[in-house]
């Protein structure tokens, strides 16, 4: 009988401490979630320290990002899934993919590419990591496909451009506006998401900083950012939330 009571009891026990608080997911490449984001050899993405800037009594922050994945692998190996099995209204997800899209759509070490643009071209192709047929799609298709399954659910979707490598060219770091840039800002303005363009906010501190400074930011190549490199990186995401006026997710900051 007690046995009895106490499994009646179980249901009503997790409604009282169901957390009913927001959550803000995080998802993107390496830059985003190096490794176990536990800072091996000593590399951190954004995304490990973006939650320090919330009153996490009012939200929660769950950072979904994984290394060497695109704007298409993050789908196709059902990384996105496991955030559209929880991802409930008044939720917000903040993404960041292009890193990786620009390599080979069939190759046999990743198989990541994606066609580049915006438009709804295909190609069909063997993936041999999979080892299956696939039909891949722009890089614009991807992100479209985010914030419209982030809509569906609900929630809000927030499109980060990727942050800026450590390449400078006449003393002024090389920006992406021209690409993955230029087409993540695209694609959040025909979709209705909110757009944070990280690849200026931190290109302008980088080119204050000089490149001798930003150096000591990437100890192993130019794309992947220590601690210090990852905290200027989260604290101009801070940045961007706060200089959007109709995002609620700014109300939670601290």
């Amino acid at each position: 009988m007690k046995k009895l009571i106490l499994l009646m009891a179980l249901p009503l026990a997790a409604f009282f401490y169901q957390d009913h608080r927001p959550t803000l997911y995080i998802i993107g490449d390496s830059t985003v979630q190096n490794g176990k984001g536990k800072g091996d050899g000593s590399l951190w993405g954004w995304g490990s320290f973006l939650g320090e800037s919330f009153d996490t009594t009012r939200i929660a922050v769950r950072n979904f990002a994984l290394g060497g994945r695109s704007s298409r692998t993050f789908i196709t190996e059902g990384h996105w899934d496991k955030v559209l099995e929880q991802l409930k209204p008044g939720d917000y997800v903040i993404m960041q993919f292009g890193h990786n899209d620009g390599g080979p759509l069939d190759d046999t070490a990743r198989a990541r590419g994606t066609l580049k643009g915006l438009g709804d071209s295909t190609r069909d192709i063997y993936n041999p990591i999979m080892k299956k047929n696939e039909t891949v799609h722009t890089y614009g298709w991807y992100m479209r496909k985010y914030v419209a399954d982030t809509k569906a659910k609900g929630a809000a979707a927030i499109i980060c451009s990727p942050i800026p490598r450590n390449m400078f060219k006449d003393d002024k770091v090389l920006r992406n506006g021209a690409d993955y840039g230029g087409w993540s800002r695209e694609t959040a303005a025909s979709t209705g998401a909110y757009f944070i363009d990280l690849n200026t906010l931190i290109a302008d501190q980088y080119d204050r900083l000089g490149a001798d400074s930003v150096k000591n930011f990437f100890p192993g190549d130019h794309t992947h950012t220590n601690e210090a490199g990852a905290r200027l990186n989260a604290a101009a995401v801070v940045t961007g939330i706060r200089q959007l006026p109709n995002l609620s997710l700014a109300k939670f900051l601290r």
